[in-house]
């Protein structure tokens, strides 16, 4: 974790119950975000949130904030545009100097997105809840089914971008004259182009290693130790520096969460590819790999 003294308190990778429930007493408390949700069903990220959420939470929906509209070849979660995502995140109340914290009930998987795209528009004062709901509900927080009052939209600058992009071009030309290393974050069985539901085929991009997103959590939910995800990223990037990382996944989401664990463990600069799997598998001629790595 992170933490350095300005107006407030500094985080940029993760924060604990304890912080946060702090935090939110304080005269400047953080804009808290709910990005609960599940890609089998767009809407049930809403529901998890009127059933219970954190005291002064907004929801933010995967598919209406957090991607842009979809081409047919750019994924199934692209990137918004970026002004588009700005101004939404100033109607929730994030202001250039304001910290956030993200959290959800699928450990850390669509608050790790959220946390990649603030920072993709330069927004550096933002953590996600190690642990998420889960966390907050075993420490004995409250939780309230209130709606939030409507915040007041805030002024948010857009900044250099904190966030690294590569695109499919990039990374057809790699197979040929490697510069990256690939880190596809997937389970292992689509990895290998088995029981693939959610695309229309199956496999990895040829050279790609796998490394799980769930490989980054504890049985608790909570993420492992710094230490810990260092030695495994590291065992990964065999002699690589992590600015020749490309990370991806399905659709750019569970990818972000291996860019977060890479923070985490100090070894922040890896790239992400937005479109990840569902754009490289509906490109023509785009060469795919099966089995392990």
């Amino acid at each position: 974790m992170n933490h350095t003294t300005l107006h407030t308190t500094l985080h940029t990778t993760l924060i604990s119950t304890s912080e946060l429930a702090s935090a939110l007493q304080s005269a400047t408390p953080p804009v808290v975000l709910d990005c609960s949700g599940d890609t089998s069903d767009p809407d049930i990220g809403r529901r998890a949130y009127d059933a219970g959420h954190l005291p002064g939470a907004h929801h933010v929906h995967m598919g209406h904030t957090l991607s842009g509209p979809r081409t047919g070849d750019n994924g199934r979660n692209p990137l918004p545009d970026a002004l588009m995502f700005l101004q939404a995140m100033s109607a929730l109340g994030v202001s250039t100097d304001r910290p956030v914290v993200a959290y959800d009930n699928s450990g850390g998987l669509y608050a790790a997105r959220l946390w990649w795209m603030l920072r993709w528009i330069g927004h550096e004062n933002v953590a996600v809840l190690d642990g998420g709901l889960g966390a907050w509900k075993a420490a004995g927080l409250p939780l309230t089914a209130e709606a939030s009052p409507r915040p007041t939209p805030a002024p948010l600058k857009t900044r250099p971008s904190l966030s690294k992009v590569v695109g499919h071009e990039t990374l057809r030309a790699n197979i040929d004259e490697p510069r990256w290393l690939v880190l596809d974050a997937r389970g292992a069985d689509r990895f290998r182009g088995e029981n693939e539901t959610l695309d229309p085929k199956g496999g990895h991009i040829p050279g790609a290693r796998n490394r799980p997103f769930r490989d980054n959590l504890q049985a608790d939910g909570r993420f492992k130790p710094a230490a810990v995800l260092r030695a495994e990223f590291e065992a990964l990037l065999d002699g690589r520096p992590p600015e020749a990382v490309v990370n991806q996944c399905g659709s750019g989401v569970s990818a972000c969460h291996n860019l977060l664990a890479m923070e985490v463990a100090g070894l922040g600069g890896a790239a992400l590819y937005p479109g990840s799997w569902s754009e490289w598998c509906a490109r023509p001629g785009a060469p795919i790999a099966t089995g392990t790595d």
